[in-house]
């Protein structure tokens, strides 16, 4: 219910998302609104990072045996096989299908995503084991019948790739293959030129095809070609530049790119866009230079240290996972990964941080020098490891789960607000509804009280129980301002919860002070529809501000001309104004 995965980001693609219930006619009922909802990675984001960085810490350390790496590269294409086959479930019999009983979203029917939703992450895990599939299919030392797996295998999730129909993934491949003879073949400059261009001969033969016999391949690209690349991904590009120029050394805090871009959204761009749809330039706009390069850094020093000691090494003959062409297909499925990156999100995703991470780490591992490290190296290494997985266990059970755990109650009790959005319910369902919903966010704010949007949404649910129980709107009122004030210290830059304590103070009659609240708001989200309509709701709640609240309204209806709420407030004060004697 949510843009989080949001391939193409143009106007014509918005998806409004309703997460209220309709307003009373009354001038004082307004206490049950709601921005889009952010199920924002702010909280989360820090603890991806971590885990892939442990993933792949753990397989270049700590698998170190030939048999479990085998293991663990046929687990990941047998795990591209299943989603691969249900991406061909999806294409030929049921487009709306995806996983855990959610239906597909309507810019993603004529794509399969698998078991991702997201027919870009999909891509991007599939283009991770293409290649090394195709080595592998291709290498003389092998058995016939291992060949035809693994042709077999590759051929079906080279297949699943094309019905992503996802640009980003195919550019980065084909890059990929151009490239991948340069910097990797022991042969000379000649051949190795030779072998990149007959690499992209092949790609380039293949795409036309595509696009002679698909529709969706012929409109992808097309599109691609009329809007001179990307349209709306630049916008957001700019903007996380922007956000790093204003902190150019420690950023703006971890996944703080949804919330900090309201400062920057350009007027009349309606849509969520959750990151930046550049990792890189998302990196550097959350974690600003220092952290940026102590990511990257760390990752080209490691690619450097590696590289020189695997010109000298020598695989075994018998292992196939370890042979040469097929660690420069692992490294072609990497390359292309990032350069995917330019163009979305792939760390955002746990599943893809994952599966590079121990790919990355499966390439690495036969080069990493504590394979040869002396007995009193390697007895202080192993203890080191004994310790790190003592703190990681630790790390898991004190932070990450109560982390995750709240998390997931709070997105439970959003999720249980969304769907009573403009629907007709029985008064006692909606009560039981958000009694269940207030019991979840309080449990989850005892698990974690570092999480602000929990706080945010504990303070939206007092507002909406004030429409069951009017008789309570005073002391609801309170428990909702101290709850958005608890939201506003951990996060005092996101409009969305100074909107939340302006309403808290309209319950509680505080005109004035709501107002400031508002004009916060709409100072941090300025080219934001709905800041300013909570903006005009609030004027319109007294009768000599109607001039203000019509402007505000104005200014609404301008960034937004088809934003439901601010058309039945005009509606509503016209009403009002035809009802005066």
């Amino acid at each position: 219910t949510h843009l989080r995965g949001l391939p193409d980001l143009h106007p014509r693609n918005t998806i409004r998302i309703r997460t209220d219930l309709p307003r009373p006619v009354t001038l004082t009922g307004l206490f049950n609104k709601r921005p889009v909802s952010r199920y924002g990675d702010t909280e989360l984001s820090g603890f991806g990072w971590g885990q892939m960085i442990a993933v792949f810490w753990v397989v270049l350390n700590g698998v170190r045996s030939s048999a479990p790496r085998r293991v663990l590269f046929l687990m990941l294409v047998a795990i591209g096989a299943v989603t691969s086959m249900l991406a061909c479930y999806q294409h030929f019999v049921n487009p709306t299908w995806i996983m855990l009983g959610r239906v597909q979203a309507d810019q993603f029917l004529s794509r399969s995503s698998g078991s991702f939703g997201i027919p870009n992450s999909f891509a991007a895990f599939l283009i991770l084991l293409v290649p090394a599939l195709g080595a592998l299919a291709v290498r003389s030392n092998s058995g016939v019948r291992w060949r035809i797996v693994c042709g077999a295998l590759g051929a079906l999730l080279a297949y699943a790739l094309v019905l992503t129909i996802s640009r980003g993934a195919w550019l980065g491949l084909a890059l990929a293959l151009g490239v991948g003879p340069l910097i990797s073949l022991r042969q000379s400059l000649g051949r190795r030129v030779i072998a990149a261009a007959s690499a992209l001969a092949i790609v380039m033969v293949f795409g036309a095809t595509l696009y002679a016999v698909s529709p969706n391949v012929r409109s992808r690209l097309v599109g691609l070609v009329h809007d001179r690349g990307e349209v709306t991904r630049p916008l957001l590009w700019r903007a996380a530049w922007q956000m790093f120029r204003e902190h150019p050394a420690t950023g703006t805090g971890a996944g703080s790119f949804n919330v900090m871009f309201e400062k920057f959204r350009p007027e009349g761009f309606l849509n969520e866009p959750q990151w930046a749809h550049n990792d890189y330039l998302n990196t550097l706009s959350d974690y600003g230079a220092i952290g940026f390069g102590l990511f990257f850094g760390a990752i080209v020093m490691t690619v450097r240290r590696c590289a020189r000691r695997s010109s000298d090494r020598v695989s075994a003959p018998d292992d196939w996972l370890e042979a040469q062409a097929t660690r420069h297909a692992l490294v072609v499925g990497l390359l292309a990964f990032a350069l995917q990156l330019s163009v979305d999100f792939h760390f955002k995703i746990p599943a893809l941080a994952m599966a590079f991470a121990t790919l990355a780490g499966l390439v690495m591992a036969p080069a990493w020098p504590i394979a040869e490290a002396g007995s009193g190296r390697r007895r202080i290494a192993r203890m080191g490891n004994f310790l790190g997985a003592v703190v990681a266990a630790a790390l898991v059970v004190v932070v990450f789960v109560p982390h995750f755990w709240a998390e997931a109650l709070r997105l439970r009790a959003r999720e249980a607000i969304d769907r009573t959005a403009g629907r007709t319910l029985d008064p006692m369902a909606y009560r039981e509804t958000l009694r269940s919903v207030r019991v979840d966010l309080v449990r989850a704010t005892a698990l974690d009280p570092t999480n602000a949007q929990a706080w945010a949404d504990v303070a939206y649910a007092d507002a909406l129980w004030a429409n069951i129980s009017p008789s309570e709107v005073l002391a609801l009122g309170r428990e909702a301002e101290a709850a958005a004030q608890r939201a506003i210290t951990l996060a005092p830059d996101c409009a969305e919860f100074w909107v939340r304590l302006g309403i808290a103070r309209d319950m509680k009659g505080e005109w004035f002070d709501a107002g400031l609240d508002f004009s916060r708001a709409t100072t941090l989200a300025p080219n934001t529809s709905w800041a300013w309509f909570y903006q005009a709701d609030h004027f319109s709640r007294r009768v000599t501000e109607r001039g203000l609240a019509e402007a505000a309204l104005a200014l609404c209806l301008r960034l937004d001309p088809g934003n439901p709420d601010g058309l039945a407030l005009r509606q509503r004060l016209a009403i009002s104004q035809k009802a005066k004697p």
